[in-house]
């Protein structure tokens, strides 16, 4: 498999801006999936199971690539932390995170469109909040307005000013890329990166 023939399943501008790092020639694709949790399944499960759709969805456009997808689920306790899309939700969030700690479970999975051989890993990151009072919720939110984002905070902006401290990893994998697990699943599929091909 050519390092050419590599298709991140995904427009977001902050896996581009991850998987750049990696020095890979790389197309992006929009895969139109739906992101809807089944009953009973466990955020590991939801993660992994988005992931590998978004690669699939992929498949038929892109027949002889290796298609990278990941996406990530993060959870308060019981209840997942959507996309705010809204400052007032966005509020709420951060209201709710605010001296306590979030989980976030970031999946990665290569499918080989050619072979349907796909692989996946997952990398779960804790973050505690500090004790945040609503000025300050507000004044961030009102700085960077993470509506985009999962859990209402930019963890490669300000958002890192809202934390007491971070558990896992691999830092990458809170922007939304785990790039250690990442690489070592290229490897899987013979493409080394610091080997000259």
């Amino acid at each position: 498999m050519k390092t050419n023939n590599l298709v991140l399943a995904s427009s977001s501008t902050y896996r581009k801006t991850l998987l750049d790092k990696l020095h890979l020639n790389f197309i992006s694709a929009h895969p139109d999936i739906n992101e809807t949790a089944k009953a009973n399944e466990t955020p590991s499960q939801l993660a992994l199971r988005l992931a590998e759709e978004k690669s699939r969805a992929l498949a038929n456009t892109y027949p002889k690539h290796l298609i990278i997808a990941s996406d990530q689920v993060a959870m308060h306790k019981q209840t997942q932390l959507s996309k705010p899309g809204n400052r007032n939700n966005a509020i709420r969030q951060l209201q709710l995170s605010s001296g306590t700690e979030v989980k976030f479970y970031t999946s990665v999975c290569i499918l080989n469109s050619a072979t349907n051989e796909l692989k996946s890993d997952l990398d779960i990151c804790t973050v505690y909040f500090k004790n945040l009072s609503n000025q300050q919720i507000k004044n961030y939110i009102d700085l960077e307005q993470p509506y985009d984002y999962a859990g209402s905070f930019k963890s490669e902006g300000l958002g890192i000013a809202l934390f007491k401290r971070i558990e896992g990893d691999d830092p990458n994998a809170l922007i939304g890329l785990p790039l250690i697990k990442l690489i070592s699943l290229l490897e899987e599929f013979n493409i080394k990166l610091l080997e000259k091909n």
